[in-house]
């Protein structure tokens, strides 16, 4: 059996980018994986760029000041989305005009372009990714060190940027906590001072830190900072 097995011919490799552009691969294909395609546009946006960051701190601001379903989740991810819009607005700019409207004239192939349209949000990923993200991927991915940014490639690079910006996230939030943890433990020393063990502190700390949150402008100054954290 394993002699017939050796002497069967080997397949031939499976070239995908030929068969989508052999004559035979229809139209009516191409529009399904197109469809199919679609469906990878939410992990798209959560994945490659700054949604990520910001919908994390959105929701831990959430969590510090103790509203536990105010602003909805709705209104959130809405800020959020928008405010990604807003920083990736320079990436998308450069890849319609580098890569989006020359294949539209007809002046660059389907894959010239999405190998040139790629390249901005390569490099904006590379920004925000650390060093130590990056070699770790590196290191799992069995691949020669990389000499120069171009190199990395984007199957490396993804995953590297996700847990650079789960971390920076953290890092965020954790400086977002320590003013309402200070409330929160003043609120329970003059509580237990007091002899009021069956109040709970947070019902009293909340109005508080909503006070302080609104004196603070605390949304301005959050969306401040996240849009000059991202190099």
């Amino acid at each position: 059996m394993f002699a017939l097995l050796a002497a069967a011919p080997l397949m031939p490799a499976l070239d995908i980018n030929r068969l989508i552009s052999s004559p035979q691969f229809s139209s009516s294909i191409q529009m399904i994986l197109s469809m199919a395609l679609l469906s990878l546009v939410p992990f798209f946006l959560v994945s490659v760029t700054s949604f990520l960051r910001i919908i994390i701190v959105f929701g831990l601001v959430r969590t510090a000041v103790g509203t536990q379903q105010v602003p909805p989740n709705t209104v959130l991810v809405g800020l959020a989305l928008f405010m990604t819009v807003f920083v990736m607005s320079p990436v998308w700019k450069e890849v319609n005009t580098t890569a989006l409207t020359p294949y539209n004239q007809g002046k660059i192939s389907q894959t010239k372009a999405i190998e040139i349209g790629l390249k901005p949000l390569h490099r904006f990923m590379l920004k925000q990714t650390r060093e130590k993200d990056l070699a770790l991927f590196v290191q799992f991915a069995h691949i020669a060190p990389p000499h120069k940014p171009d190199d990395v490639p984007l199957y490396v690079l993804i995953p590297a940027y996700m847990i650079s910006e789960l971390k920076t996230a953290f890092q965020i939030g954790f400086l977002l906590f320590i003013p309402f943890i200070m409330i929160d433990l003043t609120v329970a020393n003059v509580l237990l001072s007091l002899g009021m063990f069956m109040l709970s502190p947070v019902m009293i700390s909340l109005p508080f830190k909503i006070l302080l949150f609104v004196l603070a402008d605390g949304w301005n100054l959050i969306c401040r900072g996240l849009l000059l954290s991202f190099r």
